[in-house]
């Protein structure tokens, strides 16, 4: 008589965590300054203010907006300020940079709000591979932050793991 197969990766208790999870899921979009720069190179304040006024605002309706400039043309402090102040109330969040910078700061952001506490003693595995983006500094936080609590850290798939930490 053949024994029943036991599945020991999910009997061994190990917690898989997919950083995958925390990914944004709003809309992102970009607002880009360089159509209002005369010439492609100056930003002429009342021009400018003009613009923004006449701007139908409710196109970045509970969308994260990302602010910048697709031209080499500096861009003065203020008028980061200025379309953010317009999309108060209106898009979900406002961050001045590229995607990929926004992608870095949201996982750095909502990795430290989270209470890890949770996996207090527990053998985790930061999964690896993925269909989202998730950059690499994210792995970095996320051990930084799970390793007070946890007994050991891996990184991979539960079957097949790269040690990270043990709590010896």
């Amino acid at each position: 008589m053949e024994s029943p197969l036991i599945n020991r990766v999910a009997s061994s208790g190990i917690l898989t965590l997919n950083l995958e999870d925390f990914f944004p899921d709003k809309e992102r979009v970009v607002f880009d300054i360089q159509p209002y720069l005369f010439h492609g190179l100056i930003l002429k304040e009342k021009d400018f203010r003009t613009a923004l006024k006449e701007l139908d605002w409710q196109m970045y309706q509970d969308k994260i907006v990302l602010i910048q400039c697709s031209s080499d043309a500096i861009i003065p402090m203020w008028s980061y300020m200025l379309i953010s102040q317009y999309l108060e109330g209106v898009a979900s969040e406002v961050f001045v940079g590229t995607e990929p910078e926004f992608i870095k700061a949201w996982y750095h952001r909502i990795l430290q709000e989270k209470d890890w506490s949770s996996y207090e003693d527990s053998r985790v595995v930061v999964k690896g591979c993925g269909e989202k983006p998730v950059p690499p500094e994210a792995y970095g936080v996320v051990t930084f932050l799970l390793k007070p609590f946890a007994k050991s850290i891996m990184f991979g798939e539960p079957c097949s793991t790269v040690p990270i930490y043990k709590n010896t």
